[in-house]
């Protein structure tokens, strides 16, 4: 599933590409994205922006939100009217091009949300900041009451935005904090070392495209930050830091990369 950094490479494609333009018509292949009321108020709409939020991209348009959701294999691009692929769903027809939502699996979501209600409702209104922003003592005591391991804690929204399975392994080995520690048992030296750690792997992502694991790409570009990943897919590979094998182990049914030696218990 595409996380932040994704997010924002996508979001800096979409404002190089249709920022300013304005939608004139919407083909919906697959009704259950966006239905009849929706798209006749997507029509005529300008997009000002998108910006985004976490793993949410938001559409600023003319007098709404309209909030998309990658989920596991959702992709935009630009397409001429004849090159349409039989997984592209969502087809917007803008003032000189098309930009068509393409997605195997068809597990995207688009919400539209008149602006002052945008985080207010769901999906964006109980999400937490992202580490970018979050308030590093107020983070702290969120994860201090909760007798939950650190890995499921960084992939839970409410509690910081933006972070999947690769950054969570990725921040926790930096950290040297073994993913299994409870956030209870977390000291705030230890919760401003998640942050600090945070904000280093997803801005250097972010530079690098984001991570090819699977299948992200945006408009046909891979990222490159997976030739960076010191722990996350290196099972029974050597620690770049001690040569130690790394480890994994099933964290709330999501697999965990870890160095044992780095990261004690």
């Amino acid at each position: 599933m595409p996380e932040l950094p994704e997010v924002r490479v996508v979001s800096k494609f979409l404002n190089s590409t249709v920022k300013g333009s304005t939608i004139k018509d919407i083909d919906v292949r697959y009704k259950k994205m966006i239905d009849e009321e929706t798209k006749r108020k997507l029509i005529g709409q300008k997009i000002n922006k998108i910006d985004t939020h976490g793993k949410y991209l938001i559409f600023d348009l003319t007098d709404y939100d309209l909030i998309s959701h990658l989920r596991m294999e959702g992709k935009y691009y630009i397409r001429t009217a004849k090159e349409f692929d039989k997984h592209d769903h969502i087809i917007f027809y803008l003032d000189d091009k098309v930009l068509v939502y393409n997605d195997v699996r068809k597990f995207g979501t688009f919400d539209l949300r008149k602006k002052e209600l945008t985080y207010k409702t769901k999906p964006l209104n109980k999400l937490a900041s992202e580490p970018f922003t979050i308030d590093e003592k107020e983070f702290y005591e969120n994860i201090k009451k909760r007798n939950v391991p650190l890995k499921t804690l960084l992939l839970n929204q409410e509690v910081i935005a933006g972070i999947g399975n690769i950054y969570a392994d990725e921040i926790l080995f930096l950290a040297k904090l073994h993913p299994f520690k409870l956030g209870s048992k977390t000291t705030f030296k230890e919760a401003k070392e998640i942050i600090k750690y945070s904000k280093d792997v997803l801005t250097r992502a972010i530079l690098k495209g984001g991570t090819t694991i699977y299948s992200f790409k945006s408009d046909g570009n891979v990222g490159y930050f997976a030739q960076d990943l010191q722990v996350h897919h290196r099972y029974n590979e050597p620690c770049l830091v001690c040569g130690t094998l790394i480890d994994k182990e099933k964290i709330g049914g999501r697999t965990s990369y870890y160095c044992k030696v780095c990261q004690r218990k």
